[in-house]
């Protein structure tokens, strides 16, 4: 079996982590994305019976109603951990499986320092933007509120303390372009 190099692009809501794996992708590296592979776990009927376990309210009709499941999860961070617990476990499986079947690959890692998922990775690049910035693309995105996005970025670890965590740093308050030299520059940082 080959052995893989994988690494991690994480970073807090909105610092432009999707960007970055747009960049990685026209690189020619296979990227994969825990939040794509979250969002098929929504049409997985033993996961959705896990979830309305968890939140009975928030099920209806067999769909999930993500709406009031944020509102539990980014207010109550007991709710918040007992739907990581079913989730993040098979999110990485799933997400280990794609990345095996290549020699290097990148994963959008959101939660990789709050899951403690770190040292499962090669090199780890983080994504660090201004946080006027982050909210109002998160904003113009998600058509969340200030107070909304407020709420789930203190729910993530600070870009401070994700520095300290042996990372190579990404800034992206810049245009798209300098966004592709950064990433260039990262991409040798890790021998690649």
């Amino acid at each position: 079996m080959m052995q893989s190099k994988k690494y991690a692009v994480t970073g807090g809501i909105g610092s432009g982590k999707t960007a970055v794996c747009g960049i990685l992708k026209e690189f020619g590296y296979p990227v994969f994305s825990c939040d794509e592979i979250s969002r098929a776990l929504w049409k997985d009927k033993e996961y959705l019976e896990a979830v309305k376990k968890l939140f009975p309210t928030c099920v209806k009709d067999g769909e999930p109603v993500k709406k009031l499941i944020a509102a539990f999860v980014f207010v109550d961070m007991n709710a918040r951990r007992r739907l990581e617990a079913i989730s993040h476990p098979r999110i990485m499986e799933e997400l280990f499986a794609q990345m095996n079947a290549h020699a290097v690959s990148f994963a959008e890692v959101p939660l990789l320092f709050e899951g403690k998922y770190e040292n499962l990775f090669d090199g780890i690049l983080t994504v660090e933007r201004d946080e006027d910035l982050r909210i109002s693309s998160v904003m113009a995105r998600d058509g969340l509120s200030e107070a909304e996005i407020s709420r789930r970025i203190s729910a993530q670890l600070p870009d401070e303390e994700r520095r300290k965590k042996g990372v190579i740093r990404i800034e992206n308050n810049g245009s798209q372009e300098e966004l592709r030299i950064i990433v260039k520059k990262a991409l040798s940082l890790l021998g690649l």
